[in-house]
């Protein structure tokens, strides 16, 4: 997974945009913040998952997904080592982010896979 492929996968559900946060590329669906590129540092991702959906793929992608450090972590909000992570579960990883915040009528477009 590159830098690349995150950006186009983020971009690729209804409504994304992408903007900047603190001098990082974010992607945003209804001006709401689902995922941003090179945090904590180049070569990862963060996706804003529930506390579940973090645990979950922390436990089934342990060397890809881990919680970002501190109360923004124990949120749900989840680094994403870009090198080591699989596009399938990036792309499910953005596509929980993007339908966490989402409008319910354009998650809907979205089914889960």
């Amino acid at each position: 997974m590159t830098a690349q492929e995150f950006r186009r996968i983020a971009l690729s559900f209804p409504g994304a945009a992408e903007a900047s946060h603190m001098g990082h590329p974010d992607f945003r669906v209804t001006g709401q913040i689902f995922a941003t590129l090179g945090y904590p540092r180049p070569g990862w991702g963060m996706v804003k998952l529930t506390p579940e959906q973090q645990q979950w793929l922390v436990r089934t992608q342990p060397g890809s997904f881990t919680p970002v450090k501190g109360a923004w972590g124990r949120a749900g909000n989840t680094s994403v080592r870009l090198q080591k992570a699989p596009k399938g579960a990036v792309r499910e990883a953005l596509m929980l982010a993007w339908r966490n915040r989402a409008p319910k009528r354009l998650a809907a477009q979205v089914p889960l896979e």
